[in-house]
């Protein structure tokens, strides 16, 4: 008796392992499927598949934003590359995050499909935390796993001339973040807006054209334009009258509403210098410049350049002579601790050069100008400002700069006063150029090309004589740039 007992219970543990087994197994099966396809698909599919499967258990791994560097604690995730249900493969691009220092692209670092976003475009990630969630693809898939996976693939794709409309809609539009900021502030659809820049890239240009054409066409929907009036055979003339006197019709265009806008991103980080900048006590001093001679040499150099491919403006000089005048005081060079306790002198010249962005107020620098020569720095140069206007600058292009200058000639100022980048010790400023009336040596009025200066100085290690003499050696290096020749290694 005790021996049939036994047997039943065992048979009925079979049973239910069987039931569960055939659950698991359907379980698995629909999971895989119902994601990509409907039962109605399946029906109206011509072909009949057979399938078979066996259980997996998958794994959901949550990635998490790994640490950027230089102490950076969260980010803004600028753009999504992916959307969840999208399959990646390690070192795919995932997002774009910009700190207060640069812009960084993450990619992954695991095999499978996303499952989770935890933040949408314009939020503030925090360093350490889950980015995405990640179902891994499983290691020991079978040959039914294959079919089933074949299976989802011919459903997924589309059929026919769908192809190609298929593709256009899921074309990604090209443009950078501040453009995306105009068109969200206008409830602009990037997608209706028609880009002039490289591969069709959206330019800021094309949404202000886009804006201009849409506002033409509310105004034209206030005024229609008059019915023609339909032409009459002539009649006996009679007396002119005054033509009766249209209404006027008030057009109020809806003006912007008042917004609050989070200050981060490149703004944060110019927050935190510029109060820190503001609280060194300055020197400042400005001179004239007579660059005439500069002028004649750059024309000549332009041909030289242009066969090599390179842009040369009056920038490169300027950072050469600049250079060759730390050489001289390089304690220009130098840099301070935070309680001004110690003072660094750095051999290498790195020297910033500030840029208007789309992101902002950027510096970013050209290392070792010392061994460089005006061509080189020229290139250099002309790199940076690519990079600034694509967003794409790196942290080693705004980190370890030693010195600055800002063309703020190039926007259409003379004199300035420059704010010190810390922990730097000093920053010029530059002017623009212009054809001014001076007197020359026999007391006759000539055209001369002018250009102004301005220094900034910390007053706590740099005194006002030596950031004179600075200028003074500067100036005459780019008064006589014959004389740069024999000072160059």
């Amino acid at each position: 008796m005790a021996a049939y007992s036994a047997i039943r219970i065992f048979s009925s543990n079979l049973s239910k392992s069987i039931r569960n087994y055939r659950t698991w197994s359907s379980l698995a099966f629909s999971k895989r499927i119902v994601t990509k396809c409907s039962h109605s698909q399946l029906r109206r599919s011509n072909q009949r598949y057979f399938f078979s499967s066996t259980i997996h258990l998958v794994q959901v791994v949550s990635f998490n934003l790994s640490d950027i560097g230089e102490g950076i604690s969260e980010v803004t995730v600028k753009e999504w590359y992916i959307k969840v249900g999208d399959k990646v493969n390690q070192f795919d691009s995932i997002c774009e995050v910009q700190s207060d220092k640069a812009s960084v692209t993450i990619t992954s670092r695991f095999d499978g499909y996303i499952k989770k976003l935890y933040y949408e475009v314009d939020d503030t990630a925090k360093v350490g935390l889950p980015l995405v969630d990640i179902e891994l693809f499983e290691e020991d898939s079978s040959s039914s796993d294959e079919q089933v996976d074949q299976v989802q693939d011919q459903l997924a794709a589309p059929a026919g001339g769908a192809e190609s409309e298929f593709f256009k809609l899921a074309a990604k539009v090209l443009t950078t973040p501040a453009v995306r900021k105009i068109a969200a502030e206008n409830n602009v659809k990037l997608s209706e807006v028609i880009g002039t820049g490289k591969d069709g890239r959206i330019l800021k240009e094309d949404v202000y054209a886009y804006l201009e054409k849409r506002k033409l066409k509310e105004v034209e929907a206030l005024h229609p334009p008059p019915s023609p009036v339909p032409t009459q055979p002539s009649k006996p003339a009679i007396s002119p009258r005054e033509p009766p006197k249209m209404p006027v019709i008030d057009v109020t265009i809806p003006i912007g509403k008042d917004r609050t806008e989070p200050i981060k991103g490149y703004k944060k980080a110019m927050v935190k210098t510029m109060t820190k900048s503001l609280s060194i006590p300055c020197f400042s001093y400005c001179d004239e410049i007579d660059i005439t001679n500069l002028v004649q040499m750059r024309e000549k150099f332009k041909s030289i350049a242009e066969e090599k491919g390179i842009k040369i403006s009056f920038m490169p000089f300027f950072i050469k002579a600049a250079s060759l005048a730390l050489m001289e005081y390089p304690i220009l060079n130098a840099s301070v601790d935070e309680k001004c306790e110690n003072l660094f002198y750095k051999a290498s010249h790195n020297i910033g050069i500030a840029m208007d962005t789309p992101q902002g107020l950027l510096v970013p620098n050209i290392k070792n100008v010392q061994n460089l020569s005006v061509l080189q720095v020229a290139l250099e140069l002309n790199r940076l400002h690519d990079l600034g206007r694509k967003g794409s600058l790196n942290q080693n292009d705004l980190s370890g700069g030693t010195f600055s200058l800002s063309n703020i000639g190039a926007i259409g100022g003379t004199y300035a006063k420059p704010v010190i980048l810390a922990p730097e010790v000093a920053i010029g400023a530059v002017g623009k150029i212009q054809a001014l009336p001076r007197f020359d040596q026999n007391d006759r009025v000539v055209k001369r090309h002018i250009m102004q200066v301005s220094w900034t100085a910390d007053h706590r290690v740099i005194d006002g004589a030596t950031i004179c003499r600075f200028s003074n050696l500067w100036k005459s290096y780019l008064e006589d740039p014959a004389t740069m020749l024999l000072h160059l290694r």
